[in-house]
This record gives structure tokens, C-alpha cells and sequence, in this order.
């Protein structure tokens, strides 16, 4: 291949002159010292949790830039961060690992895989001390009895008595068959020896006699529950301890992928089992109920579930297909992937999905005949998902309303449902997300975080349940991430805005309180010696006339016919164009390195990105790089008509999802991008994971039309621009292969106008600053070249 980055005596100068500046202008950017250790930033807190004891807040920090983070603790007494010692942190509980009875006024937890128990009056016990773990404490039999997991089988242990019980009996042993007889010659002697032989007559007669007194008399077998080679799942118990409910899980058979790597300690190359692909057989899940009274397990039929044989409906593009299903349409499997008790015991909440993806329902189980009722059914063409949609947002209010929340009007939103009425009412609404909810610890409010006042900001609000009225409780600029104290008492809060990383702050749990800042280290004097940009967020409409938010980064001294570059963020379902500290941060620093050096640059939340509702989440169903690439041309299109730019001069660079869109930007947008840099990218969609790309692709073998419609290796055919690569090659997530691919592609196809840069190292999320600083020197070498005729 011949390499497009082959040095100029023009661009080695310039650089060299870009060095000498830096290093005698401590406010001048290098890629060398942005891709450093990122502990040369500063430190900010993470790991937010309160304590068990309800006033002392803990995070990890690192404000003396140590190899690795520290626990640190502040109380309301005290709020000056002091380091804890290695024996304090490893006593550490967290309040968020509590499980608490009824009324809250006792709770319990597990520790180091033993189970603790604290009483109303604050007395802790210890309930067991073994060599073998145990784990997942609640409160049970009516808040009388403590039940936890040791191995895969449910203990109680009796508050009052301290007695303990095993509840249940699953095994993986296979049941043995008692009225298994030996062949005709076994059986003839056993018989003969028994009519024969006195003593072993007798023997046997006492033997049976015996087993059939002990049966009779002494303790009652808890019968088995055998698993037949299945994985045990999800087993959870009702709060009166009658009922306990359960999954059996039989994992599919797919081919796992192998990694090479290459450069190892013992100088062999080793290989790593990695994933399996898209469309690869998938497990199959059984529900079972086991009432411990009547020592039966019941298994729980999904059939009845309303839309159980429905037909996806891009099957319509296959007719044939489309035609057969209808005739005979099947049953699909689902999954229960959250079981949430009534604290009257009454009924079980299921959070249920199919294993398309494309319906979620919530069933009302009646413990009392076993019949599941619909309470919410959540329907996509495409794919079911969003903010709150999963086990961890539901729940109850009290034993006659439940609570969830649903994107069926577009925008996830907190739904109250009647058991009574059999009716749901909703809590919040608008063209916003509700991206979490916790209940208090009254059940008469909610504390909720949305993007209700700006889609790049995250806020804090307690809503009342009564009158649905929301109180904003925080109000700084930018995203709050907000933790809240076990009574509730206190706020702690770690900020963050556009050009400031995160720092931590406490406040009372009031509007208009005062805010105390805890932290100050997130940013050190050499971080502040130049001045960050602070980007415009912004809006522009898409050719459909949709909102697409962006952050623009200007040059300081603009003027017509400069150059710009796109930079397209990761992940698919992320949001970067926003107020606060983006997880891009190189990325961020970089850009300000293009802005100094006469770029405008600009990255979008582009059809597929979080923060914006149902409808922009799935707007890439059945064809990445379609509306999510026009919209980075119709960025290029306002860069164009509100900054003058020179439309003939525009780059792309990105790294995962951002890689792969910047492989289609060129391949099928070559007029419009000059040139790109693609990170990490998937060149063909066939050979990524499940999770993630059957959702949006459906599988290979049912939806060939929507994967060669999304896989650039398909299109590199339309290359004209100049292609840079960069590919770790222990990258477990997407696979080196997927850049190898592409390269036998491209040279099969004669283009001589791109590299592939490998590192042999690293993983999918670079962690050298060696692989890190070659890596965006390339980048930055690329546009000098080619954006700057």
C-alpha cells in the first residue's frame, strides 16, 4: 500500500514549529502532552456512595496523583476529605448495599460473604460466619425471618430465635432412578440371595423398616429441584416466605472468537476466547414458581402473553418468508429479566422481554392461581430501550399500585399503575427524558433526574406523587449527578460543565440550600495554564427538519475558507453534544489543539445518541451510516453556510461507532469528506456481538438486506479521500479482524490513498499514552496534509 503520510519538508517544519511554541508556551496545546497520563489534569472524586451509617459520605480520589485512587470520606460534621487507612476500607459498607425490612427501622447487608443484621436500636449481628459465601440478604416471612443465598440455595435465619432453615433444594445431580432393576441375571441372584441366606434377610427387611421410621418420624426432606445441566438464575423469594420464584437457563451453543496476542511476558503468542457473533444461537430461559407449602415448583406460562406471535415487521421485505410466517406464526422466546414482590406478598411484577427486542411487557402474576395479567406492553418495530427501561425502574408504592416508566409517548417518562382500576397514570410527561428515579423512603415522592431544562444538562427534582407538581433541587450548569443520603437529609453532588471536570459538592436536601464544595483538585495549574474553550452548544436543522444539537469549536481568528473536521463520538447510544465534562476529554483537548491550528471543529448528536427520546435512539433501525451520516453532511452544509468554511476542505475522525462512520463518510460521501481517521472501527456488522447488533440489524441470516446496507466493507469501493486506520490488536470488542478485512478489501480494489496503523497492545479503550500520542499525531498529520493546500 503506499502510504499517504509520507512527510513533507513542510509539514515536518510546521510541526517542529508547533513543538518549539509549546515548549516555550506553556498555553500552547501538543498532542504529547494532551495524550499524557490523565492524572496531569487533576483528580477528580468518583464512586459516590454514603455510608451505612447514613452520615458519611465516601469516593475514591487520587489528589496526589498516586498509581491508583484512594477511599476518602467527609461527614456533616466534618467536611474536610481525609484519606482512610487499608483496614477502614476494607470495613467499609455502603449504604446502597442495605437491604432494609418494612418500616426501615432494621437492616441487613452482606460483607466479605458473610451476613450482617442491624437492629432498630442500631445493635449489629453478625448471622453467619463459614468458609463458603453468602450473599443477597432481604427480609422475609414478614419481615421475621432473614433470607440469603449460599451457593444456590435460599437459608433463612429467625430474627427472634436465631434458628436457621435451608429453604430450598436445587441441585445439579441427576435424580436417581429407584425403580432402575439390574439386568435378568442380577435380578435372579439378588433374589435367590435373599430367599436363601438368612441374616441378609433380615438384614434388608430392618433396613427398609428402618428408612420407612425415619421417613414417618424425623425431619421433613426438602425435595429437590434438579437443574438438568441448567443455569439457575434470578431466584428471589415473596415477602411472607411462602412462594420462591426462579429461571432455568440453557445457554446457547455459538462459536466464541479468538484474539491473538502477540506480545506476551513469555514471548508465545497466547489466545484469548473472546465473544460470540451476531446471530449466533442464543439461551432459552424456563420461569418457575416454587410454593413452599405445597413443595411444588409451577412452571409459568408466557403463551398468553399478549403479541407472543407477532411477526417483526421487516420480515415484510423478505415476501416469502413474510408468507410463511403469517400461516404459522411462531412463538417467541422471552426473557423475565426482573421479579419485584408486593409487600403484601399478593403478587410478583415481571419485567419480561423477547428475545428480538421488540416488546417489553409488565405481568401482574397472581401468586394465589399463577395467572399473569398485562400491565404495560412497550412495542418498537425497532428495538425496545431508552433510559429506565429495565428491572432496576420498577416497583411499588404500596400492595395496590405499582410504578415503572415507559417511552410510549416518545421520551421516557414515570408511570403509577392501579391494580384496582387495572389503569396506569402518568407522572411526568413532554418532550424530555426522565434518565432516573429513586422512591423516597416515605413513598409519597419520587427524586427524579431529567434533561427537562436543556437537552445537554441533567437536573435534580422531587416530584410529588399526590399532585405531580416536580420541585428543582439543584442548580448549577451542566450534569448533577446526585446521591442521596439513606434519611434522606443530604444531597451530594458531583458537578461538572463543558470545560470543568468533575468536583463534588454537599447540599441539604432543600431548594435554594447552600452548596459546599468538597473537593477543589479537578483541575491542576497545568491544566489551567491554557484557556479551554468553552464550545457553543447549538442546533441546526436536518434535511427532515429534526433537531440536531452540536458543539462548535471556533478558531481564533475566523475567517472564510478555513478548513473543519468532524469528530464523531462512540458507542451509537451516547451523548456528547452537551453542558457538562465529556468522557471524550482527549478528544475534547484535541479539538481545541485543530481550533488553535485554524480548524473549526464540530461533533453532533447524530440520529442514534442518547438524551433526545425514543424516535432519535432508533432512527438508525435497519441502517447505520444512513440518517446518521446525513446528518454530519448537513452539519457540513451549516458549517458551510454560517461559518464560510471551505466545503472542499473537511475531515472526520472517530473512534468504535465514530471509526465506522467515518469509513462510510468516505466510502459513500467521498465529495463531501476529504479526509478521515478511523479508530477502532467496525468495517463489517456480521462481526460484531448480539446485544448490541441485533437490535438494530436484526441478524444476518433473517435481515441480510439491513447489514449490507450498514457495512462499509460493502462501499470501499467509493474511497477517493485519504483513509488513516488505527486498530489495537487485542481489541476483544471489536476485533482486529474487522480492520484486516477491510485492508484485503482495499488492496484488492487498488486504492493506494490509505494506512493502517496497529497497536499491537492495546485493547478496544486505548491505555498507554505512547499508543495514545502516536495515535493522534497521525491524525493530526493527516489534516495538516490534506485540509491545508
Amino acid at each position: 500500500m503506499k502510504s499517504l503520510l509520507t512527510k513533507t519538508t513542510a509539514v515536518a517544519a510546521m510541526m517542529a514549529a508547533v513543538t518549539v511554541s509549546a515548549q516555550n508556551n506553556p498555553g500552547v496545546l501538543t498532542v504529547e502532552e494532551i495524550m499524557r497520563d490523565p492524572k496531569w489534569m487533576g483528580s477528580s472524586p468518583a464512586d459516590i456512595a454514603w455510608a451505612n451509617d447514613g452520615h458519611t459520605l465516601l469516593f475514591n480520589w487520587n489528589p496526589d496523583r498516586n498509581p491508583a485512587d484512594s477511599l476518602y470520606r467527609v461527614t456533616m460534621a466534618d467536611k474536610t476529605p481525609h484519606k482512610l487507612a487499608p483496614e477502614e476500607q476494607l470495613r467499609a459498607v455502603y449504604a446502597y448495599q442495605l437491604r432494609y425490612n418494612g418500616k426501615r427501622t432494621a437492616a441487613v447487608w452482606a460483607k466479605e460473604g458473610d451476613v450482617y443484621y442491624r437492629a432498630s436500636g442500631g445493635r449489629v449481628t453478625r448471622v453467619t460466619q463459614t468458609l463458603e459465601g453468602e450473599y443477597n440478604p432481604v427480609f422475609s416471612f414478614n419481615d421475621t425471618r432473614i433470607v440469603y443465598t449460599r451457593g444456590q440455595n435460599l437459608y433463612s435465619w429467625d430474627i427472634a430465635t436465631g434458628a436457621s432453615q435451608q429453604l430450598t433444594n436445587f441441585t445439579s445431580d441427576a435424580p436417581a432412578d429407584k425403580n432402575k432393576k439390574g439386568n435378568a441375571e442380577e435380578e435372579w441372584l439378588k433374589q435367590d440371595q435373599l430367599a436363601t441366606m438368612d441374616v441378609l434377610r433380615e438384614r434388608s427387611n430392618k433396613r427398609l423398616a428402618t428408612a420407612r421410621y425415619q421417613k414417618a418420624v424425623e425431619r421433613v426432606e426438602l425435595r429437590p429441584v434438579y437443574l438438568g445441566g441448567n443455569m439457575l438464575t434470578g431466584v428471589a423469594i415473596s415477602p411472607d416466605g411462602r412462594f420462591v420464584t426462579y429461571q432455568l437457563y440453557t445457554a446457547g451453543n455459538g462459536k466464541r472468537t479468538v484474539v491473538p496476542d502477540y506480545v506476551t511476558e513469555s514471548g508465545y503468542t497466547t489466545d484469548i476466547s473472546g465473544r460470540t457473533k451476531v446471530g449466533s444461537p442464543q439461551g432459552s430461559a424456563r420461569f418457575f414458581v416454587y410454593d413452599r407449602i405445597k413443595d411444588t415448583a409451577y412452571k409459568i406460562n408466557t403463551e398468553l402473553i399478549p403479541g407472543i406471535r407477532d411477526i417483526p415487521a421487516f420480515v415484510k421485505d423478505y415476501p416469502a418468508q413474510w408468507e410463511k410466517l403469517k400461516k404459522d406464526p411462531p412463538l417467541r422466546n422471552v426473557n423475565i429479566w426482573g421479579v419485584v414482590w408486593s409487600p403484601n406478598g399478593k403478587y410478583a411484577l415481571l419485567d419480561v422481554y423477547a428475545d428480538d427486542n421488540k416488546d417489553r411487557w409488565l405481568m401482574l402474576m397472581d401468586t394465589a392461581t399463577r395467572n399473569l395479567k398485562l400491565v404495560n406492553r412497550q412495542h418498537d418495530d425497532a428495538w425496545v430501550g431508552g433510559p429506565g427501561i429495565d428491572p432496576r425502574s420498577i416497583g411499588w408504592i404500596n400492595s395496590e399500585t405499582a410504578w415503572f416508566q415507559s417511552e410510549s409517548t416518545g421520551y421516557s417518562h414515570l408511570y403509577l399503575y392501579s391494580l384496582a382500576s387495572g389503569t396506569e397514570r402518568a407522572l411526568t410527561k413532554g418532550n424530555y427524558e426522565v434518565q432516573d428515579a429513586k422512591l423516597s423512603n416515605d413513598k409519597q415522592s419520587f427524586y427524579i433526574t431529567t434533561n427537562e431544562v436543556h437537552p445537554g444538562e441533567k437536573q435534580f427534582y422531587k416530584l410529588n406523587i399526590k399532585t405531580g407538581t416536580a420541585q428543582r433541587l439543584t442548580t448549577l450548569e451542566g450534569a448533577n449527578e446526585v446521591n442521596l443520603s439513606p434519611d434522606e437529609k443530604y444531597l451530594a453532588i458531583r458537578n461538572s460543565y463543558i470545560n470543568r471536570p468533575w468536583e463534588l459538592f454537599l447540599q441539604e436536601n432543600k431548594a435554594g440550600a447552600k452548596l459546599v464544595q468538597i473537593t477543589h483538585m479537578a483541575q491542576s495549574k497545568a491544566y489551567l495554564q491554557y484557556h479551554w474553550r468553552i464550545p457553543e452548544v447549538i442546533s441546526f436543522a436536518a434535511r427532515d427538519g429534526a433537531p440536531v444539537y452540536a458543539r462548535v469549536y471556533k478558531p481564533e481568528n475566523p475567517k472564510p475558507g478555513m478548513p473543519a473536521v468532524l469528530f464523531v463520538h462512540g458507542a451509537g447510544y451516547l451523548q456528547n453534544a452537551h453542558k457538562w465534562w465529556s468522557s471524550y476529554f482527549r478528544e475534547y483537548m484535541f479539538n481545541n489543539l485543530l481550533a488553535d491550528n485554524g480548524y473549526y471543529v464540530m461533533d453532533i448528536d447524530y440520529r442514534g445518541s442518547a438524551g433526545y427520546g425514543r424516535n432519535w435512539r432508533t432512527g438508525i433501525y435497519r441502517h447505520m451510516g444512513g440518517r446518521d451520516l446525513t446528518d454530519h453532511v448537513d452539519a457540513v452544509k451549516y458549517l458551510t453556510d454560517t461559518y464560510k468554511i471551505d466545503p472542499a476542505k473537511v475531515g472526520i475522525y472517530g473512534g468504535s461507532y465514530g471509526g465506522f462512520m467515518t469509513l462510510m463518510a468516505l466510502f459513500t460521501m467521498p465529495d463531501v469528506f476529504t479526509s478521515g481517521a478511523a479508530l477502532r472501527p467496525v468495517t463489517d456488522w456480521a462481526n460484531y456481538n448480539h446485544g448490541y447488533t441485533s437490535n438494530i440489524l436484526n441478524e444476518p441470516f433473517t435481515d441480510s438486506i439491513a447489514y449490507h446496507k450498514s457495512s462499509p466493507v460493502y462501499f470501499a469501493k467509493g474511497l477517493k479521500g485519504n483513509l488513516l486506520i488505527c486498530h489495537g490488536m487485542v481489541d476483544v470488542n471489536v476485533h482486529y479482524q474487522d480492520a484486516v478485512k477491510l485492508a484485503q478489501r482495499l488492496m484488492e480494489l487498488k486504492k493506494d490513498n490509505w494506512e493502517l496503523a496497529s497497536y499491537p497492545m492495546e485493547d478496544h479503550g486505548f491505555v498507554e499514552p505512547a499508543s495514545w500520542t502516536d495515535e493522534y499525531k497521525r491524525i493530526f498529520k493527516i489534516f495538516e496534509q490534506t485540509l491545508k493546500k
